[in-house]
């Protein structure tokens, strides 16, 4: 019998370079080595999950607690996989690749060789700290389904990238890829499209309504803008201040929902003052006991001390306070107290004495400002009492439906409604502000579906700017972890957008609810509210870029801190 020649001396390991011919061409032998080496695998690490005809090359590195491959998916030589990978069928991770952090795949991802997708971050806060030794941060990369992924790519945290796309050789993709887009270069830009798009702007100008009526709209909004913040400006008030709307009584908030809308639509602070002068007002309003601000009274003035941080005006002017005075590029003069000087023990009986099950939007509003009040005091070295932070963020991680992905429970009179606004307020402040994921994020997309159906809410007549904005971001958040529903999640955030603009009466503004025989007037709250939910819903459809502005308050789409 004639020995089988010798292997090439350059081609010994051909299917760990070249797996996708393992399951055509390896003989028995190799192929019950693979089968074993999976099991013993799957045995030891039980967040270890692997399809049918799976290959895994013995000179990868693949240090995963949770690896989940589709069938026929594979990885090559020289990879190196950590922390969370989850993958669909047929996806491959060539040679000499990277996959770290917690990453998602669709259906169908190729991914070239030397390509880096990269989900995890370095903090840099602390300029007295070298950078390696300051702790990571991590928000998860989502890729859909049927994406090509050509060598030498790098992909950073935080970046969706939408089914049907082509990342071009070398491409270093820094923002999220819109769906069918081919996009290319340092940073990435949309070259041209592999699919028709239904929402980009790169092509949509001339081909998509909704485009072309976002755009129309954002020009003229801009124009009028500065008369609509004449509009609430009152002279007369003690230095002069803003109202909500003609006729009525000055507020903390309208002061600081006229600095939002200027710096959002105009990029500086409201010209009827200067900003120092504005700044400087805000931050003597501050109480310097609890670092709470009071509500104003009929002539413009504080009316008393705020006296705990169950004071609900004050509770919420620790985020519009907090957030105006960083559009002016101020801070409060003093941390807010109410919060630094409490224990962790009276923050989990705070908690769970919150109107979970009566009143979840409530709750969520107070979970809000604990976590915008860690946001001020923790840059500036006011550390919370031992264990605060971990019982506040551990208390939502805990207390999560994994049914629903939210906190407290439908109700008869209005089914999700309570839930679904308070998982925007809660997480607003807590998850979406320090960049933490969600538990369920596919669960509050179902969740937030299945609400939206509810005309009673979401009828373009019978829209107000909570209802809308509390489905928008929810959606948006879980949409930065997940691909599911993703064409079910454009589908509606097209519906809202276009609403959304009708909305808009010239030379006014936005009401709070949508125009309809009886709704209140325009206002300062209402404009701020929906230019920010209008930009979310913008975003989930890829037409953010339309308009020409992006929050930079309360209504961020970044995170404002790292824990």
């Amino acid at each position: 019998m004639t020995p089988s020649p010798e292997p090439f001396p350059f081609d010994r390991h051909p299917d760990d370079v070249s797996p996708w011919w393992f399951w055509r061409r390896a003989d028995h032998d190799q192929q019950r080595r693979q089968l074993e080496l999976q099991r013993l695998a799957v045995e030891a690490r039980p967040g270890w999950q692997l399809g049918d005809r799976v290959f895994l090359s013995e000179l990868a590195s693949i240090q995963n607690e949770v690896l989940v491959l589709g069938d026929r998916s594979y990885v090559a030589a020289h990879a190196y996989l950590s922390d969370e990978l989850r993958a669909g069928r047929d996806c491959t991770i060539n040679a000499y690749s990277v996959v770290r952090g917690r990453v998602q795949l669709g259906d169908a991802v190729r991914i070239g060789a030397h390509t880096s997708i990269l989900a995890f971050n370095h903090t840099m806060t602390d300029p007295d700290v070298e950078v390696f030794r300051q702790p990571g941060t991590t928000r998860g990369i989502t890729i859909g389904d049927d994406v090509w992924i050509g060598s030498n790519v790098t992909i950073v945290d935080g970046v969706t990238v939408g089914s049907k796309a082509v990342l071009a050789a070398g491409a270093v993709i820094s923002k999220d890829v819109p769906a069918g887009a081919v996009v290319g270069g340092n940073p990435a830009r949309v070259i041209k499209w592999r699919v028709p798009p239904t929402g980009s702007p790169a092509g949509a100008g001339a081909e998509d309504p909704l485009a072309r009526r976002v755009t129309a709209w954002a020009e003229r909004a801009r124009a009028q803008m500065p008369a609509v913040l004449a509009r609430s400006w009152s002279p007369e008030l003690p230095g002069g201040q803003f109202v909500d709307r003609p006729g009525h009584r000055p507020t903390v908030r309208a002061q600081c929902d006229a600095i939002e809308i200027a710096d959002l639509w105009l990029g500086t602070a409201p010209t009827q003052l200067p900003a120092d002068v504005q700044a400087d007002r805000l931050r003597g309003w501050q109480d310097a006991r609890t670092g709470l601000v009071p509500e104003l009274d009929l002539a413009g003035e504080p009316d008393g001390v705020p006296t705990d941080w169950h004071d609900h005006a004050a509770a919420y002017h620790v985020l519009c306070v907090g957030y105006a005075l960083d559009l002016l590029g101020s801070a409060f003069p003093e941390p807010i107290h109410a919060v630094a000087d409490r224990s962790a023990e009276e923050l989990a009986e705070f908690l769970d004495g919150l109107p979970w099950v009566e009143r979840a939007w409530s709750a969520g509003s107070w979970v809000d400002m604990i976590g915008t009040a860690l946001r001020w005091n923790l840059p500036r070295g006011v550390t919370a009492r031992p264990g605060f932070v971990e019982t506040l963020f551990g208390w939502m991680e805990l207390h999560a439906d994994p049914g629903t992905g939210m906190w407290g429970a439908a109700r008869a009179e209005d089914g999700m409604l309570q839930p679904v606004n308070g998982c925007y307020r809660a997480t607003r402040g807590t998850l979406a502000q320090f960049g933490v994921p969600l538990r369920y994020p596919e669960r509050v997309i179902d969740t937030v579906l299945a609400h939206s159906r509810e005309d009673r809410f979401f009828a373009p007549a019978r829209q107000n700017a909570c209802n809308v904005l509390d489905v928008a971001h929810p959606l948006w958040l879980a949409a930065k972890q997940t691909a599911h529903r993703r064409d079910e999640i454009e589908t509606l955030a097209r519906r809202l957008l276009g609403d959304a603009v009708g909305h808009w009466i010239d030379g006014q503004g936005f009401g709070f609810e949508a125009p309809h025989p009886g709704a209140p007037e325009p206002g300062l709250q209402g404009t701020e509210m929906w230019s920010a939910l209008i930009w979310l819903l913008a975003d989930l459809c890829c037409l953010a870029d339309t308009l020409g502005y992006r929050p930079r308050g309360i209504h961020r789409p970044e995170p404002a801190l790292t824990l």
